[in-house]
């Protein structure tokens, strides 16, 4: 990714007020048939304008952050009305998004996570060339751009109770993954739940899934993914396998047993509260654990695999503000939606959006913004040239690209795995059959 400047930043709230101030600044990009702005009005009035949106919802701080941005845009703007249609669902994205389309509500202006799946659909088109020099980082599906990435990919790691350490008598971070393993037996030993984890929103079983698949299968050989689609690569083999098997111990072992009904949104209280010492997840999880608590103290470390090396999930992925086709044919309706993503962008909006979410900026522009000790560490992985830098099981695009209806369907079969204590090899040959059929199937 491209180098960032980031400054030794002021209170986290003085960067939050920012947010407040922004919605009175002079900066707004507006539609192209507005004939003034509020430095210079005239008697001319705006055409009034409206669009969908929608975004994924699962996490508050983002959904916080979004909504402050949407409402401080219509504030500035208020001919162009947002229909905001996103809401909190147990349903993966992808499935919610479909279920949109089917009843003919998909959205002029979508957050999008899996482009490939919209674009083979004809459901969204190219970023307009006009917004693309906002951003330092665009990723191509096909040689063409569809995304406008509203944070860098940020890297996942282990959040860490500072008193749950010391009160198992762990002084020293793990330099191996056998001494990540050593301290979750420390931490057993005191008789707290080691791990917390959000197994009731099946994204979440994806955090821990990347993480294995990446140290023993994509640090290896990135192109793993279309190896398994040509049928020259198979999940039975060896480093597919160690994965699987080592994700079964975690979470036999080490994982609070209300993992499966514990919803992602609970996990800062479980967290806060002393039940679990850790959870495995991204920066966009301080703000709700200083949220919930304060004066809780917690540190974030990246797990080393069992050689030391450290790899984490980092490269561009294909997500981010799309527009739909639909949408785009309206001229008016589309003016409007590239004055939103220009105004979402803007030094004023998107500074204090990073500072709600622990962001990584995408933009071309300069992005100052408050970082704790925390996302401090984030932000060293991100620049540590000695860091392997990969992606997850379904943030793959091109040839790498899985099956869509794969990504869910395996992590069910991993919560099953774990819950009858099944046999790897044998769970991994019910995954190439399915795998094979998911292809088979989209080919047609």
């Amino acid at each position: 990714m491209a180098k960032k400047s980031f400054l030794q930043l002021v209170s986290l709230m003085l960067a939050l007020t920012v947010i407040l101030t922004a919605c009175g600044g002079n900066n707004t990009a507006s539609p192209s048939n507005n004939t003034g702005t509020s430095e210079t009005p005239t008697d001319a009035p705006q055409k009034e304008v409206s669009f969908t949106l929608a975004y994924a919802t699962g996490d508050p701080a983002t959904k916080k952050a979004i909504e402050t941005t949407i409402d401080a845009f219509t504030a500035k703007n208020p001919h162009i009305k947002i229909v905001n249609y996103s809401e909190t669902t147990s349903a993966s994205y992808l499935d919610w998004l479909k279920t949109k389309d089917a009843v003919g509500q998909f959205p002029d202006l979508v957050e999008m996570r899996d482009t490939k799946v919209f674009v083979d659909a004809g459901k969204i088109v190219e970023l307009p060339g006009d917004l693309r020099s906002l951003f330092s980082i665009l990723p191509e599906y096909d040689g063409k751009i569809y995304n406008a990435p509203l944070t860098g990919t940020a890297p996942q790691g282990i959040i860490y109770s500072k008193k749950a350490y010391a009160d198992a008598g762990v002084t020293e971070l793990p330099k191996t993954y056998d001494e990540f393993l050593a301290i979750q037996e420390k931490l057993a030993a005191t008789g707290i739940s080691p791990i917390v984890v959000g197994g009731k929103d099946i994204f979440h079983m994806g955090f821990w899934t990347n993480f294995f698949f990446i140290n023993e299968v994509y640090s290896k050989d990135p192109d793993w993914n279309s190896k398994r689609t040509a049928k020259t690569a198979s999940f039975t083999d060896a480093g597919m396998v160690q994965a699987v098997t080592d994700y079964k111990e975690l979470f036999s072992k080490y994982v609070d047993k209300g993992w499966l009904s514990t919803a992602d949104n609970q996990t800062a209280s479980i967290l806060v509260s002393g039940k679990a010492a850790q959870l495995f997840s991204g920066p966009w999880m301080f703000g709700q654990i200083a949220e919930a608590d304060p004066s809780f103290e917690f540190g974030f470390y990246a797990i080393p695999d069992r050689s030391g090396k450290v790899n984490i999930n980092q490269l561009p992925s294909l997500a981010g503000w799309s527009l739909s086709a639909v949408g785009a044919k309206d001229p008016d309706k589309a003016e409007a939606i590239k004055a939103f993503i220009k105004f979402f962008f803007e030094p004023e909006q998107y500074g204090p959006y990073l500072a709600t979410v622990n962001g990584i900026p995408t933009t071309s522009a300069e992005v100052t913004y408050e970082t704790g000790e925390q996302m401090q560490e984030v932000m060293k992985l991100v620049g540590d040239s000695a860091v392997n830098k990969s992606l997850g099981l379904a943030n793959w695009y091109g040839d790498n690209a899985i099956p869509p209806q794969f990504r869910n369907w395996y992590y069910k079969l991993l919560q099953e795995l774990v819950l009858e204590n099944g046999d790897v090899t044998e769970y991994m040959k019910k995954a190439d059959a399915e795998y094979d059929s998911n292809v088979k199937a989209n080919q047609q």
